[in-house]
């Protein structure tokens, strides 16, 4: 199965850009399943039923989220009417939605989990790495033989253990979060594909797809700003990785695309 993932859809350029560059790419490319984290997707923060049927139309298949599934409060409603979206499987068990997804096609089943980390994290989240053991083996029973985790986390140190700690037990762990893709795409020594971070789906010209002299204002001289989305033009960053019938990562690259 080829399967892509993208980054962080940010604001309305993120979800613009999607638009314009991945309904060819996935063709192209021959996509068999297109995952999308859409956790930023609505200025910045939060998504919406509305925006994730936009992302579909434009070609993604399933949904992953991270610390700002619900900073639209309108969304704690609306995720209990979606099948396909997976947020944070260790957070408070009072958040509605589902713990993983699956998607089938040819004969194989792809399991997805989306999970927080804990390290600098402004939330407090069950243990990550036991919470895994136990989605794993629930999506091998399920049938799934190949198994996708968007691991949504700061800390580089704390992706990389999680991408050791699962080598040979899934198909790919692929950290978001902090926006800035990053060069070390790998497959593990037992099978697994692995990237610290995917990028971000957004504004070229910013600072991590927020408006850069919003950001300066409150980074560089400590003054109260509200975030905004940046404008201008956009790009789409993510992985594409393949995965054989018994669920190993044969090939893994990133990409970046712009508009």
């Amino acid at each position: 199965m080829r399967i892509c993932f993208v980054g962080d859809v940010v604001g309305s350029v993120g979800r613009r850009a999607f638009k314009t560059v991945m309904p060819g790419f996935l063709k192209s490319n021959q996509i068999d399943c297109c995952i999308v984290n859409a956790e930023n997707s609505v200025n910045g923060l939060g998504a919406s039923i509305n925006i994730l049927k936009e992302l579909e139309a434009s070609g993604a298949n399933l949904f992953t989220m991270g610390n700002h599934t619900f900073s639209n409060r309108e969304f704690i409603s609306q995720i209990t009417k979606i099948s396909n979206v997976a947020r944070p499987a260790n957070f408070t068990p009072s958040w509605p939605g589902n713990d993983y997804c699956i998607f089938e096609k040819n004969g194989e089943k792809l399991g997805v989990i989306n999970l927080l980390g804990q390290v600098y994290a402004n939330v407090l989240p069950d243990n990550p790495f036991a919470c895994a053991d136990k989605l794993v083996e629930k999506l091998k029973n399920e049938g799934c033989t190949s198994i996708f985790l968007d691991f949504h986390c700061d800390a580089t140190s704390e992706k990389c253990a999680m991408g050791y700690y699962l080598d040979g037990k899934v198909s790919c762990v692929a950290g978001t979060h902090t926006h800035i893709q990053t060069a070390d795409e790998t497959i593990l020594p037992y099978g697994t594909g692995y990237i610290t971070d995917c990028g971000m789906c957004g504004a070229k010209d910013s600072i991590l797809g927020m408006d850069i002299e919003t950001s300066l204002k409150r980074l560089a001289y400590k003054l109260p700003a509200k975030y905004e989305p940046a404008g201008g033009t956009g790009y789409v960053c993510g992985i594409i990785f393949e995965t054989d019938r018994n669920g190993r990562c044969i090939a893994i690259k990133r990409f970046c695309e712009y508009e």
